[in-house]
């Protein structure tokens, strides 16, 4: 392909995404696809000769987008947000145009720098602590990782190592290789699966500690379960805060945790994937009262912000404490000496490479700026309270727990079973899209406003699909009931005419 077919594809290809996106209500959110449908469209093996571009894009319509999930359709409300804007595509498309490997300084200074830059401004705009910015006089500092799941496991391995290091420097009789069996992990059971995958990855335990009624992993708790450990010759080692759980989103108290974890040397992770970006709002930063008091904070931009996965943003109080776990050297990664001043990011992840996803990053905060990027959470969360409203309007449904953030639980009253059949018949249907979660023993289906597309008319639209597949349900109940009394009439006659 030359320069000028690259430009009709490319071309080609934004008028496909840019109709895409403007005509995205158009389509149901779920595909009507079975198991190994592409397998079945399309060639066994790779094309011998070059195709033409317009076959290409031809086969994306008719063979790709039929099995297509519309994350960003206004009527996705299942899991949480990913984000996306025009602004990050293009962010994207820079990135992918130029195609570095930013492992080091003088790979790509850009690359490493833009993103020391990005990091400082997003911080600074969440009310992350000083301490965690590359703009600090200490050794703190931020990077994009791919995922909170990446995040949580470079916190682990490097909490492993920490603490590895200061029981051998305590006492230099000790193994390592003692030691590291007996370390421990602590979260909430509300903690995303990603967070006990970190565990298993990091081949440590991790203990799922009881979270109170609402959701939020306390203090008390934690400290008896460090106490129980160590009677048993354990080693607490990492705790998983979570800022915003994925079931309810509910918040840890981390003025409780992080004087526990603090005074037993223990690192604390703070796990804030989703409902971080609300930190741009000044009016929601008491919910991460005593942050300072973590060794780590996990944000994904590619969440609740209109930046398209991934990235996800970490921010570490010592650096050094990554670079001591993660540093490997080899004559041919010989740099620059930066005098400390800039990051050396191949320390600071678990993969070499690394995309230069602050681009997108980038874009996004220039063309939204701070006001703009406050106003997207603002209005999602005021839609969410919008859909509570139509809900506690109708006596079949409770909400319940209170909503938080974007996110609305709500049931049946007439309990599990129906409120399950309830969300079976709505994903069938493929108009609405939502998921389950638990709340206090209880089956609850999850709202959470999802595309930045979504306006209160869609949210009208979700609403209605809820409320019709529900009067079909109460409508089938009592028809099936009614049926009853006939049916035993019926069998009445039939013992009676045997007996005669």
């Amino acid at each position: 392909m030359d320069a000028q077919q690259f430009r009709e594809f490319g071309k080609a290809a934004i008028d496909v995404l840019a109709d895409y996106v403007e005509n995205i209500r158009d389509k149901d959110v779920l595909p009507s696809v079975e198991p190994g449908y592409l397998l079945n469209a399309l060639p066994e093996d790779a094309p011998e000769q070059p195709e033409d571009w317009q076959e290409i894009l031809k086969d994306f319509n008719q063979s790709i987008m039929p099995g297509i999930t519309h994350w960003h359709s206004p009527r996705f409300h299942a899991f949480y947000p990913t984000g996306t804007s025009y602004a990050s595509i293009i962010g994207n498309m820079l990135c992918d145009g130029l195609s570095v490997i930013g492992f080091s300084w003088l790979s790509s200074p850009a690359c490493t720098e833009l993103e020391v830059l990005t990091m400082n401004w997003l911080g600074k705009l969440l009310g992350i602590p000083e301490d965690f910015l590359h703009c600090s006089s200490g050794p703190g500092g931020g990077i994009i990782q791919g995922s909170a799941s990446e995040a949580t496991l470079v916190g682990l391995l490097a909490a492993k190592d920490k603490t590895v290091r200061r029981l051998i420097r305590n006492d230099p009789t000790l193994d390592e290789d003692e030691i590291k069996p007996k370390l421990v992990a602590y979260t909430s059971d509300q903690c995303n699966s990603s967070v006990e995958k970190a565990g298993l990855l990091g081949s440590m335990k991790m203990r799922l500690l009881k979270a109170d009624n609402d959701g939020r992993l306390r203090g008390e708790t934690l400290k008896n379960a460090f106490e129980e450990d160590r009677a048993q010759g354990l080693i607490p080692c990492y705790v998983i805060a979570n800022l915003g759980t994925t079931g309810t989103c509910a918040f840890d108290p981390l003025y409780e945790l992080g004087p526990v974890c603090n005074e037993a040397d223990v690192w604390l992770h703070v796990d804030a994937a989703y409902a971080g970006a609300a930190f741009m709002c000044p009016e929601y930063r008491h919910l991460m009262r005593g942050i300072e008091l973590s060794d780590s904070i996990d944000v994904n931009a590619h969440k609740w912000m209109p930046v398209s996965f991934d990235c996800s943003a970490m921010w570490v109080k010592d650096g050094y404490d990554l670079v001591r776990a993660f540093d490997v050297q080899r004559i041919y990664l010989d740099d620059v000496k930066t005098e400390n001043k800039i990051p050396d990011y191949r320390h600071w992840q678990i993969p070499l490479g690394r995309r230069f996803r602050s681009l997108k990053l980038w874009t996004v905060m220039r063309v939204y700026g701070a006001e703009g990027l406050r106003k997207h959470v603002r209005d999602q969360i005021t839609l969410a309270q919008y859909f509570a409203k139509l809900v506690r309007a109708d006596e079949r449904f409770i909400v319940e727990p209170e909503p938080s953030m974007g996110l609305v639980c709500f049931r049946l009253k007439e309990g599990d079973i129906i409120t399950k059949k309830l969300l079976e018949s709505l994903t069938a249907k493929k108009k609405v899209f939502m998921v389950a979660g638990t709340y206090r023993d209880r089956y609850v289906i999850r709202f959470v406003i999802c595309s930045r597309l979504t306006v209160k008319e869609d949210v009208d639209y979700s609403w209605k699909q809820i409320k019709d597949e529900t009067d079909l349900l109460y409508t089938d109940k009592i028809h099936t009931k009614a049926q009853i009394p006939a049916i035993d009439q019926i069998v009445a006659r039939e013992i009676c005419e045997k007996s005669k």
